[in-house]
C-alpha cells in the first residue's frame, strides 16, 4: 500500500521569546498535536492568506465577460507616461 504521507526533508528552525514558545507550546497542547504538525499547518494557511489574490480570483461571469473584453482591447499610446520614462531618473544622480 502506497503512503500518503510525503517525506519532509528540510528544516525549518525559528527563534522565539520564552513567553512566545510558552504560548505556542500551550496552544499546541491543547491542540492535541505535535509541535511541528501545528507550527507548519500555521504556517501554511498564512501563507495562503498572504498570497491568495496573488495567485487566484474569481469572478462572476458578467466580470470575466468585462475582464475579456479590456483585455482584447488594442494597447493604447499615453503621451505623458511617455514623456516621464524619458526624463533622467532623479535616482541616478
Amino acid at each position: 500500500m502506497a503512503s500518503n504521507t510525503r517525506k519532509r526533508d528540510h528544516r525549518l528552525e525559528v527563534r522565539t521569546t520564552a513567553e512566545e514558545r510558552s504560548l505556542i507550546n500551550q496552544a499546541v497542547e491543547v491542540s492535541r498535536t505535535d509541535l511541528t504538525s501545528f507550527a507548519l499547518t500555521a504556517l501554511l494557511e498564512a501563507s495562503h492568506h498572504v498570497l491568495a489574490d496573488r495567485l487566484e480570483f474569481s469572478l462572476t461571469p458578467a466580470q470575466a465577460a468585462e475582464w475579456d473584453r479590456l483585455n482584447a482591447m488594442p494597447a493604447r499610446e499615453l503621451p505623458g507616461l511617455l514623456r516621464l520614462m524619458e526624463r533622467t531618473s532623479p535616482f541616478n544622480s
